[in-house]
């Protein structure tokens, strides 16, 4: 395979200095973006991600100066680290129609200049879903999309992170090999990384709640993955079974992926360093009342000292 990107993984560092895990979520971005740094912060998190703009809308209201500046002022101001943001799902690359992949592709470019204008690390997107037409044409299409998208923009600081999905219909990305293939396609490698959902790897198939499951996932990561294109993880637990290829989280610990998952995640060599953003349901406890956030990061950090305290680091 051909290497695309230099690891952006924190190694491990002793207590002081870099926080471990690097842990965060995606959070509401409401009344302001520099609203969202502060609701990071409260919940606790070490990395942040967000949209930067209505996920479920084409149009994007226009970033503005003041706007800009409030965000970067507050992320200076906090502790935060890896800003990343999520795609609109409206995005699909591998759409058949014409008009919804000119469309996809013209708001993918809008997504990657305002995660430039906020200095993000990255955007992560779905790959596509080929819909009426078949995998080898959306496969294509994919590719052809983001070319296409790289040729209107080039970014600067933040790379395209393609996310693996569930395998959900026609949804493309769903396995290694897919992903490996669009990667070594694309014209401009260095540009592209791989964000890694947890339930989304369970989902379609990776039994990661296993030390066998796991291993077999990491050796497919191996076998078909450039070194370090992994640079963001999204750690859900999850709702359906493995292998059911429907995308629903779950609060970690609670699903069928539970705490063995994540615990042979905080074990891995490469995978334990790569900054993970939970995408979990929000609200508060209700017994405890405690934050959502902060209890699913409380008990990430949790697992990753167990996982410390039996492994060799």
């Amino acid at each position: 395979m051909t290497r695309h990107l230099k690891s952006k993984s924190n190694a491990v560092v002793p207590s002081g200095e870099a926080p471990w895990p690097l842990v965060g979520s995606h959070v509401s971005v409401a009344g302001g973006l520099d609203k969202g740094v502060a609701r990071a912060v409260e919940a606790g998190c070490d990395c942040i991600q967000v949209f930067t703009k209505n996920n479920n809308q084409w149009n994007a209201k226009p970033l503005t100066e003041e706007g800009i500046a409030a965000w970067k002022a507050a992320l200076a101001a906090s502790s935060l680290r890896h800003p990343i943001a999520h795609a609109s799902y409206l995005i699909n690359l591998a759409a058949p129609d014409d008009v919804l992949w000119q469309k996809s592709i013209d708001a993918l470019v809008v997504e990657l200049q305002r995660g430039d204008a906020l200095s993000l690390e990255g955007l992560v997107v779905h790959p596509g879903a080929f819909t009426t037409s078949d995998e080898a044409t959306g496969m294509q299409r994919i590719v052809a999309a983001i070319d296409k998208a790289f040729q209107q923009y080039s970014p600067q600081t933040c790379r395209l992170l393609l996310e693996n999905t569930a395998g959900q219909g026609s949804c493309l990305g769903h396995t290694f090999p897919q992903l490996g293939w669009l990667l070594d396609n694309i014209q401009a490698p260095a540009q592209v990384g791989v964000c890694l959902d947890t339930c989304h790897a369970f989902a379609a198939g990776h039994a990661i709640e296993t030390e066998a499951g796991f291993r077999a996932m990491r050796a497919e990561i191996d076998d078909y993955l450039p070194s370090g294109c992994i640079e963001a993880l999204h750690l859900n637990d999850s709702k359906k079974g493995c292998g059911s290829r429907v995308d629903r989280h779950e609060h970690i610990g609670e699903g069928l992926i539970g705490k063995a998952g994540f615990l042979h995640l905080f074990a891995d060599p490469l995978l334990r360093n790569i900054p993970g953003y939970l995408e979990t349901p929000k609200g508060e406890d209700s017994q405890t009342g405690e934050d959502l956030d902060h209890k699913n990061l409380r008990i990430l950090r949790e697992i990753a000292a167990a996982a410390q305290a039996t492994t060799s680091f």
